[in-house]
């Protein structure tokens, strides 16, 4: 049986918000370099759960959100600061992930956290807007 568009969606907003807890667990174990990666996953998945809907997807992250920014921010479907809280969590997530002796600091952590319950926010109310799906 074929998952259907919506099932996906449903699934990649389920992902989010998992990835969005641990983000928190990670804070609260002062694990700031998991936080910030954690953050940027669940917008991450937020992001391509609405690509989901327009059956859309890629295999490399910059292409993802390179879509997501022409297509949803440019044309102001979501506002422009999700897409540059998006930049920001991604930029933020390679330095803490690559760069060896970058330093993440709770401020930090919690500025991206915010910025991941920001976007998973804003998706959220897309999908109930445009297609009715209702994410508890």
């Amino acid at each position: 049986m074929q998952n259907s568009s919506k099932d996906l969606c449903l699934y990649r907003v389920q992902t989010a918000m998992e990835t969005l807890e641990t983000a928190k667990m990670c804070i609260e174990a002062k694990h700031y370099k998991d936080a910030v990666n954690r953050s940027y996953y669940a917008a991450f998945h937020a992001v391509r759960a609405v690509l989901a809907m327009e059956k859309i997807d890629f295999k490399r992250h910059k292409d993802v959100i390179a879509y997501f920014n022409k297509t949803y921010v440019a044309t102001e479907i979501f506002e422009k600061p999700i897409g540059r809280m998006l930049a920001q969590l991604q930029l933020k997530r390679e330095k803490s992930d690559y760069d060896d002796f970058y330093v993440v600091s709770k401020e930090e952590a919690e500025t991206q956290y915010q910025n991941a319950i920001d976007i998973f926010d804003a998706v959220k109310k897309y999908l109930s807007d445009k297609y009715e799906i209702v994410v508890d």
